[in-house]
């Protein structure tokens, strides 16, 4: 969480089960933590985690070869595409 350590100046609410919060409690006392921390820092992981292959992706040389390439193909007409996204949906 060390590039998120900001002022705190908003509140999240979380409403859950007995033993859900137990969990939660011994799990932030074995890493010395309140529950507040740990919830906190056990979400901004997830979210970093969750956001991650949107925001950044690694190639080696080789694939980022591929990748360049693949960028300065020519665009292609694609009639069959074409036609199926013009049609309507099932949705309407």
């Amino acid at each position: 969480m060390n590039n998120l350590n900001l002022s705190k100046t908003e509140r999240i609410d979380v409403r859950t089960s007995s033993s859900v919060k137990q969990l939660l409690q011994d799990a932030a006392r074995a890493c010395h933590k309140n529950v507040s921390e740990f919830l906190l820092d056990a979400a901004v992981t997830a979210a970093n985690q969750a956001l991650a292959d949107r925001r950044h992706f690694a190639l080696n040389e080789e694939q980022w070869q591929v990748f360049q390439e693949a960028l300065d193909r020519p665009v292609q007409a694609k009639p069959r595409l074409k036609k199926l996204l013009g049609e309507a949906g099932i949705l309407g």
